[in-house]
């Protein structure tokens, strides 16, 4: 068992997120960098389907360093650091 495999470090992880009223998600992260990610082009996926409920998608909650929401719908943190866009509060 001399083989080790080093994985490289983990990308910054989620601390807040609030949810807005036209499938936004504004996202802080562990880097201090706040950003905003878009639900929308997810709705049409199977497993984002229940998002597409406004009351369900604002249940949307922080767990693990991602988001979650119920029925263990959730989100890689990479792919939510990289897909959404800066902004300004």
């Amino acid at each position: 068992m001399e083989d080790i495999i080093f994985s490289s470090p983990l990308g910054p992880r989620v601390t807040e997120v609030v949810p807005t009223d036209d499938y936004k998600l504004l996202l802080t992260f562990t880097s201090g960098e706040k950003k905003v990610f878009d639900v929308k082009p997810l709705l049409d996926i199977p497993v984002f389907k229940p998002l597409s409920s406004k009351k369900f998608f604002n249940l949307v909650k922080v767990a693990y360093g991602s988001i979650l929401w119920p029925q263990d719908i959730d989100y890689c943190p990479d792919t939510l650091y990289m897909e959404s866009v800066p902004y300004e509060i």
